[in-house]
This record gives structure tokens, C-alpha cells and sequence, in this order.
């Protein structure tokens, strides 16, 4: 039967507010991503400002015989989060849920909606002396809902854990425009099965997670920060196994940057701080801890010190001030900025046992440079956790647009066969959205996949959240 979509409109405007429906005018805020690869076309932007108002749009979708898709920042990188080009798909943007609802500092607990915005969580859990650990460079304009949806990573993972590590609890809107609230912040809760978890990495195919109870930590007493020149990925594995013996749980970022990667920052963001010479792999290393500012100075360079005589680094530099150490994560965070500047590229979010990065990046750079003469890697991530953000660039001159429409599948191949082979993951913090579902139904076990889409029919019998997206009906 086909929707009748003024009905539907007219229900839309009931529920939310006219004034929260956004039907005619320039809705590309929404509707493109932020990559710019991916433009639809929605009915409607529907903007709910509560719980309950989500809920009623669910069920409205619902009665019209419409699906929609959830939204938070729009920031994701793989079309998770934007309509199709049909014209009759809701786009439900979840920004006006955007209160911290409550702060328990005893449990070390944040209850926020899913549109808080992540820097405004932060902020919100250092007025009260805290911490919340997740950091990514979104953090500025990506929304909570976003980081649940997609379990994102960011820099602080080898301490602290993903998005899942750090929730304690959700609230849920059902395909039905049911609310379960399971907002409770317990750390053990043993009475069934975990539905947190199915949430959580799901991008917004089985519900639409509308607040959480986030774990917070204390606020570090020092926090070192420290660049590292390496030869190879080799060398900077090495050092990170020396940094975890020597600096143990104080350890909270290891990021790693190919020499082209920080190239592209220089050729674009020359005011950015370059402090050490060019080197084939640069190491980005934080440390915090407890203890007071002196010691664990002391501490992070006797480490530096002894990766020098052991020669698994070059060189080295650390953070003299704050403001440094900010200059210094300004440089990592905008690798993908730089990126983007240079053209159109080929995004690989990877996983890997750590001990299996080095024979990837060895491999699969010479698998790339034999098929493609002068393809440009832009290689960095979070090697501290296995994570690295493989991309590729078009050859210097190139049509950037033409490489990606004519190169994406074979290098796609390339990567993924590889990952494949390593014992890896072909997306570890960016979820799957509409960029990659053929991809993991070759690549995972059939029953694997038969069990996810009996997931899918139990909570979401109709297929009317976010269609298409994560697994092909």
C-alpha cells in the first residue's frame, strides 16, 4: 500500500511540532555526509526534542508504512547516518536531545541524551573534577547517540576502552515506539541477556538510542605527551611494548603517523608545529597518571632515553607546556582534515592484532604500489589498539574523483584480503553503514550472518530502521 505522505507529514508536524519538521528548503546539512559522497533525498527532517517525541515519530513511521534514519552530528564516514534518494525516508535528527540529565560523581557516572554533543560531556564531567575518557577528533560537533551506534574508538582506547567499555547503561526507543530505559549505571547486572550490547555498534537498525549512563574517571594528576621518530612500524611496535613494561597503566595514547600522512598536514596546515625531522613512521605518546608532575616526567623520559640506546626510535621530543601537548594532538587530529583537502581517497578503518600490523603494512604497501604505480598511502591510527586508518590517495596528478570510481574495489580488495589473511577486521571503529555491508557478508562466517538477521527480524520485523544500512535484506 502506498503512503499517503501528507497524512503522514501532517502526523509528523503533530508529534514534534511544525516548526521541527523540515519539508521544503536546502536540508543538505542532513541529507549529505560528511565526507560528501553520499546525497539523499528524505521527506522530512524530524527534529523530537524528548524521549516521548521520539517515540511518537517511531510510531507514526510506523503507521505510515515509512522508515527512517537516525542521525546525531553527522559525522560519520561511512553514509550510516543519511537517507537514501527515494524521498520517502524520515531523517530523525536526534541534536535537540542534548541535556546532561544527571552526574552521580559517587558511582563516577554521567546520564546524557543521545545529542549531547561529545565535548560537552567532557566538559560537563571536568566541572564536576572528572573525566570522560572518550576522545576523537570529532569530538567538537559528533553526538554520544553517534559514538554508541557506531562503539567509536578514538585516542584513548588502549586505556580506557571504546565507546562500550564506557557505558553502563541505555534508553532505547523500539521499533514499535516502545521506550525500554535500562539507564540504571550498574557495572554488574547478570539478570538476562545483555541488551546494552545489541544497541551498542548496531547503527541504528534495531533502535534509536535516545540517552546513556556513561562511566566517568577521575581527573589524571600529570599527563605527558611525547613525539618519537621510528624507522619502521617495527620499531614502533617495539616501543610500544617497552612503553606498556615501563609505564604500564599510565600508558593512554600510542598513535602512529606514516611519513605522507604528516606530510599532507604540513602541505595544508603549515602554521601546525612540526618539532622533530621527517621520519618514515612518527609515534605520538601520552602518558597520565596519579602522581605528581616531576615523576612522571622523569618517568616518560627515562623511557624515551632507553628507546634511544636500543635504537627502536631516532628521536624524540616532549611537550614542555599544555599548550604543547595540544599543539602536538592538533597535528594527529588533522591528518584526516588534510586528507580531505588533498581529494576524494579510499578510507580503510582496519583492525589487527598489534603483533600483525607491521607484515600488513609491509605487505599490502607493496601489493598496492605494484597495481597501482604511484598510489600515495595515508597510513596513521591507533596502533596502541590494533586500529589503523589505511588510506589511499590517488597518484600525484591524478583525478581524485575518477581513481576512487575506477580503483575503489580492486584496492579494496587489496586491503581487506589482507586484513582477511592477518586474522583482522575490516571495520573497527567506523562502523559499517551503507559503505561496506557486501563486504562483511563474503567476509563473515554464513552463520554469522544467519544470526545477525535473526536479530534484525526480532527487533526490527518490518525493517523500518535505517534500511539497507550494516546488513542487505
Amino acid at each position: 500500500m502506498k503512503p499517503d505522505l501528507q497524512a503522514a507529514l501532517a502526523d509528523l508536524r503533530d508529534a514534534v511540532g511544525a516548526a521541527h519538521v523540515l519539508h521544503e528548503g536546502d536540508r543538505s546539512a542532513w541529507e549529505q555526509d560528511w565526507r560528501r559522497r553520499w546525497r539523499g533525498r528524505s521527506l522530512a527532517v524530524v527534529r523530537p526534542g524528548s524521549t516521548p517525541e521520539v517515540a511518537a515519530v517511531v510510531k507514526v513511521c510506523a503507521a505510515h508504512g515509512l522508515s527512517l534514519v537516525p542521525q546525531g552530528g553527522n559525522t560519520g564516514l561511512v553514509g550510516g547516518g543519511v537517507p537514501d534518494d527515494s524521498g520517502r525516508q524520515v531523517l530523525l535528527s536526534l541534536q535537540r536531545l542534548n541535556r546532561v540529565r544527571a552526574i552521580d560523581s559517587a558511582n563516577l557516572a554521567i546520564t546524557v541524551e543521545a545529542g549531547c554533543v561529545l565535548q560537552a560531556v567532557q566538559e560537563a564531567a571536568a566541572a564536576q573534577g572528572l573525566m570522560f575518557p572518550l576522545s576523537l577528533a570529532a569530538e567538537g560537533s559528533c553526538t554520544i547517540g553517534g559514538n554508541l551506534a557506531t562503539n567509536a574508538g578514538g585516542t584513548q582506547v588502549l586505556r580506557h576502552g571504546n565507546a562500550r567499555a564506557l557505558c553502563l547503561g541505555l534508553e532505547v526507543v523500539t521499533a514499535e515506539g516502545e521506550v525500554w530505559n535500562g539507564l540504571s549505571g550498574l557495572r554488574k547486572d547478570n539478570t538476562g541477556y545483555d541488551l546494552r550490547d545489541l544497541y551498542i555498534g548496531s547503527e541504528g537498525t534495531l533502535g534509536v538510542i535516545t540517552a546513556a549512563t556513561m562511566a566517568l574517571v577521575p581527573q589524571p594528576a600529570a599527563m605527558t605527551t611525547a613525539l618519537a621518530a621510528c624507522a619502521s612500524v617495527r620499531h614502533c611496535v617495539g616501543l610500544l611494548e617497552l612503553a606498556r613494561k615501563r609505564l604500564g597503566p599510565g600508558l593512554s595514547g600510542f598513535e602512529m603517523m606514516g611519513r605522507f600522512a604528516l606530510d599532507l598536514v604540513a602541505r595544508h596546515f603549515p602554521q601546525l608545529p612540526a618539532p622533530l625531522p621527517q621520519a618514515a613512521w612518527t609515534v605520538l605518546l601520552e602518558q597520565s597518571d596519579n602522581e605528581g608532575e616531576e615523576q612522571a616526567r622523569a618517568r616518560f623520559e627515562a623511557l624515551l632515553s632507553e628507546a634511544l640506546e636500543a635504537g627502536l626510535i631516532e628521536d624524540a621530543v616532549v611537550a614542555e607546556s599544555l599548550q604543547q601537548s595540544q599543539g602536538l594532538w592538533h597535528v594527529r587530529e588533522s591528518i584526516p582534515l588534510a586528507q580531505s583537502e588533498e581529494g576524494l581517497n579510499i578510507k580503510h578503518d582496519i583492525a589487527l592484532p598489534v603483533s600483525a600490523v607491521p607484515d600488513f603494512v609491509e605487505q599490502t604497501d607493496a601489493a598496492l604500489a605494484a597495481a597501482i604505480p604511484g598510489v600515495r598511502l595515508v597510513d596513521f591510527g591507533h596502533l596502541g589498539d590494533g586500529n589503523l586508518h589505511y588510506n589511499v590517495q590517488a597518484p600525484a596528478g591524478a583525478d581524485a574523483a575518477r581513481f576512487l570510481a575506477e580503483r575503489e574495489a580492486e584496492v579494496n580488495r587489496i586491503v581487506y584480503d589482507a586484513v582477511q589473511r592477518l586474522g583482522g577486521s575490516i571495520s573497527a571503529e567506523h562502523g559499517v553503514g551503507q559503505l561496506k555491508p557486501e563486504e562483511i557478508v563474503q567476509r563473515k562466517s554464513a552463520v554469522e550472518i544467519a544470526l545477525m538477521r535473526r536479530i534484525k527480524a526480532a527487533l526490527d520485523p518490518q525493517g523500518r530502521l535505517n534500511p539497507g544500512r550494516v546488513l542487505l535484506r
